[in-house]
C-alpha cells in the first residue's frame, strides 16, 4: 500500500470533495481519482459512495481512514524522532488561517519559528475562517488559527493569541444605507426593517449576531451572506449594508478609510483568538515545535484568561 495513496485518501476523507482535495494536494482530479482506485482495487472493496452532488465514506472507509491516519501519524513521529537525534527538525507542517490572520497574527509567528526550524516546511492555506475549527477536526490540517468557540471539542487544543472586539460597520461613503444610519444618530433609533445587513454564512460572527437580534426580537433585513469577514468588510464599504466583523479584520483592511464603527450592537462579546490542533497530534515534534514557539510569544494575560477551569469567552 503506498503511503502516497494514502496521504491522498485521508485528505479526501476529510474535505469528502475530489476538487478541493486535488487542489490542495496539488495534483490533476484524474490523478486523485486514480490514488483512490489503486487502494480501492488492493482492498477489493469500495472507500467513498459517490453521486453528482456528494462523497460520503463507506463503512470500510471509516476504517481505512482510522488506519491511515495511525501509520501516517507513526511514520512521522519515527522519522521526527530520527532527526531530533541529530537536532534537525525536517518535514512538512499544514497551517490553515484567514487572510487577516496571516498578517495579523500569524506572520510574526512564522518569523520566529522559521529562525527556530529552517528545515520544516510551511504549507499555508487560506480562506474563510468559520471553515477553521472543522478543517482541523477533519485532519485537513496541522494547526489552525480559530475563534474560540463557546464549548470545544475535547479532541481538540486551543492556544490563545489575542482578544478582538466584534464591531458594527458602516459606509462612510454617501448611500441609502449611510443616509439612514445618519437618521438613526439623530433619533437615536434604527428602523432594522429598512436597514440591510451584511450577515455571514456561518461561524461564530454568526451565531453571535442571531442570538443578538434573537434577544432583541427584531427580525433583520439580511442583504447578503458572504464567505469571509473580508468580503463582509467590502460590501459594507459599497453601501450594500451594515456589517459586523472582528475589529482586526476592519483595522487591517484596505478599506478601513470608507467605513465607519457605528454604536451599535455594543454588548457583543470579543472573539478570542489563537491557534487550535489536534490535542494527540502535539505529540508530533513538527507541531509541539511550532506550538513551543507559539507559547513563548503568547500573552501571559490571553494564557492566564484560558486556563483549565477558567469560563470560556
Amino acid at each position: 500500500m503506498d503511503l502516497k495513496d494514502l496521504r491522498y485518501f485521508l485528505h479526501l476523507s476529510g474535505s469528502l470533495h475530489f476538487a478541493r482535495s486535488s487542489r490542495e494536494l496539488h495534483i490533476s482530479p484524474s490523478g486523485l481519482t486514480r490514488s483512490i482506485q489503486r487502494l480501492e482495487q488492493e482492498l477489493d472493496v469500495a472507500l467513498f459512495e459517490r453521486d453528482n452532488r456528494t462523497v460520503t465514506l463507506t463503512q470500510a472507509g471509516l476504517l481505512l481512514r482510522d488506519y491511515s491516519r495511525q501509520t501516517l501519524d507513526e511514520l512521522s513521529r519515527l522519522k521526527t524522532s530520527i532527526q531530533e537525534q541529530s537536532g534537525d527538525l525536517r518535514g512538512k507542517l499544514s497551517l490553515f488561517c484567514s487572510v487577516t490572520a496571516s498578517y495579523s497574527f500569524l506572520h510574526d509567528l512564522l518569523d520566529r519559528f522559521r529562525q527556530s526550524h529552517p528545515n520544516i516546511e510551511l504549507q499555508l492555506h487560506t480562506g474563510d475562517s468559520a471553515e477553521a475549527l472543522q478543517r482541523v477536526s477533519d485532519e485537513l490540517d496541522d494547526v489552525v488559527i480559530a475563534a474560540l468557540p463557546p464549548k470545544l471539542s475535547d479532541k481538540l487544543v486551543f492556544l490563545p493569541l489575542a482578544r478582538s472586539e466584534l464591531v458594527c460597520i458602516g459606509p462612510v461613503a454617501a448611500s441609502p444605507v449611510q443616509q439612514m444610519i445618519k437618521q438613526a444618530g439623530a433619533d437615536g433609533d434604527i428602523d432594522w426593517k429598512r436597514l440591510p445587513v451584511v450577515m455571514p454564512e456561518t461561524g461564530l460572527t454568526r451565531a453571535r449576531v442571531e442570538e443578538w437580534f434573537a434577544r432583541k426580537q427584531i427580525k433583520p433585513l439580511i442583504y447578503a451572506q458572504v464567505s469571509g469577514h473580508e468580503a463582509m468588510v467590502s460590501m459594507a464599504s459599497l453601501g450594500c449594508g451594515i456589517a459586523i466583523v472582528p475589529k482586526v479584520v476592519l483595522d487591517n483592511s484596505p478599506m478601513r478609510d470608507k467605513l465607519q464603527i457605528l454604536p451599535l450592537m455594543t454588548e457583543l462579546k470579543p472573539f478570542v483568538i489563537g491557534l487550535c490542533a489536534i490535542r494527540r497530534k502535539l505529540s508530533n515534534p513538527l507541531i509541539s515545535a511550532f506550538w513551543s514557539v507559539a507559547e513563548s510569544g503568547s500573552s501571559s494575560q490571553e494564557q492566564s484568561d484560558y486556563r483549565p477551569g477558567a469560563p470560556r469567552v
